[in-house]
């Protein structure tokens, strides 16, 4: 018990030291990682960097270095007046977009940051353009891929499916994914007009095109006010002496741009239906278009977000650890022992939520589920609605910026607000992680208490 506690206090300390000091969060947890794996644990070295996320890494950088690419040989500029276009230029319809597409990738089978990972970056772009906030987007496309992760084809519907018929519970594949999609929803539409959204209504393309300067993403609205990075600071691209030549290049699709969409598309199509990993599949393409365009690849190394991939990369590794260690089976357990099953299965959603902002949410769902057994078992709790709670409860908590799906959006978001849009990530992801078990455990659990 004293080493669990131990590996639970390294962790507020790595939070309160990093938060208080110029201490980054990365360096500070691989130190916290050495020493409590080394000391506590009885682990190498090389147990310890066995935790690396090597997949995570990958995947944040292939995805953004993929995507400076695309930035920079125009292919995010066509896809941005193609989408524009699909809404008739109604930018209050654009964040919204994004929702759909996501949650229609995940809902077919692509796994969560995969579909994060394609659609963050081309979202974000669209707020640089249109002054739409990168907290709202960033937001909807994480709550998109949410809303379509507990269809019964996804990964995560798969796998809270898959543990449930392994454990002879009652389950309900169709009420999970409507409830699950609903919930998304639901907080989504707050985010938006908590974030900026009522501003965007009834705002066309061609105002801000026709407006003598563009949109300004500076700064990030954190609260309900109008976003600051609604106000104009640069020309538009297209408000120059030659909008219609301008507007022509833009459209025009060329062989980079076109080598890039293909390249996007399989890596939808690898994710999708090979089960491929999406950073792999970035690097490729970013080889092919290197090898076709080197201009297009000047520069783009040097805007993958190094300091985010060392702040979540550092974070898992320790959390890593503490999973080793047994940290947090053993917080199952003792939650397990709890006599009350209604206390209980609110603190086991209250784990799950966060400890999936830190850490794997497949991992946790298919760790705490059975852990709940012993409170399904006695009918004294809803079996189909505590695991809807439970499930919701650990994927919402994706928006932390520590989970993959922050991490991305993070990664993406314009270079001048990603602080602010990591920070403004980081609280709406830990009241996540406190609201969503209570809404999900009053909405489910007590409802069905025997």
């Amino acid at each position: 018990m004293a080493d669990h506690l131990i590996a639970i206090g390294a962790l507020v300390l790595i939070f309160t030291i990093s938060t208080f000091t110029s201490v980054h969060m990365g360096a500070l947890a691989l130190v916290a990682a050495f020493a409590v794996g080394s000391s506590v644990a009885g682990e190498s070295a090389d147990d310890v960097f066995g935790g690396f996320p090597g997949d995570l890494f990958v995947v944040l950088v292939g995805v953004t270095f993929l995507f400076a690419i695309a930035k920079n040989n125009g292919t995010i500029e066509w896809l941005v007046h193609a989408a524009t276009r699909a809404v008739r230029g109604r930018i209050a319809l654009i964040p919204w977009v994004m929702f759909l597409i996501t949650a229609a990738l995940t809902a077919v089978g692509a796994v969560v940051p995969a579909a994060v990972g394609v659609i963050a970056p081309i979202g974000m772009s669209f707020c640089a353009r249109y002054g739409i906030n990168p907290l709202l987007m960033g937001l909807l496309v994480i709550n998109g891929a949410s809303a379509g992760g507990f269809s019964p084809a996804s990964v995560f519907g798969s796998i809270t499916n898959g543990v449930v018929e392994r454990n002879n519970l009652p389950g309900n594949p169709g009420l999970l994914f409507l409830m699950s999609f609903l919930f998304n929803v639901a907080l989504s539409v707050v985010a938006y007009f908590l974030f900026g959204g009522r501003h965007l209504l009834g705002r066309r393309a061609s105002d801000t095109a026709e407006a003598p300067g563009g949109p300004d993403t500076g700064s990030v609205d954190t609260g309900g006010g109008s976003p600051a990075s609604a106000a104009p600071s640069a020309p538009a691209a297209t408000a120059t002496v030659a909008p219609a030549t301008t507007e022509a290049v833009a459209l025009r699709l060329d062989r980079s741009r076109a080598l890039t969409l293909l390249g996007l598309l399989g890596m939808v199509a690898g994710a999708l239906f090979l089960d491929y990993n999406v950073g792999l599949m970035a690097f490729t393409v970013v080889v092919v278009l290197t090898l076709v365009d080197p201009d297009a690849a000047q520069g783009a190394v040097d805007r993958c977000a190094w300091s985010t991939v060392l702040l979540v990369c550092g974070v898992v590794t320790f959390v890593g650890v503490m999973e080793r260690m047994g940290t947090i089976d053993w917080l199952g357990d003792s939650v397990a022992k709890i006599d009350s099953p209604l206390l209980g299965a609110l603190l086991i959603c209250l784990i799950g939520a966060v400890v999936s902002a830190f850490a794997s949410t497949t991992g946790i769902l298919g760790a705490l589920i059975p852990l709940a057994v012993p409170f399904l078992m006695d009918g004294q709790v809803g079996a189909v609605g505590l695991i809807i709670a439970l499930a919701v409860s650990s994927s919402v908590v994706d928006s932390s910026p520590l989970s993959t799906s922050g991490a991305l959006v993070t990664a993406n978001a314009p270079e001048e607000v990603r602080l602010q849009v990591f920070g403004s990530l980081m609280k709406w992801g830990m009241s996540m992680a406190l609201i969503a078990p209570l809404a999900t455990w009053a909405l489910f659990v007590v409802p069905g208490q025997g």
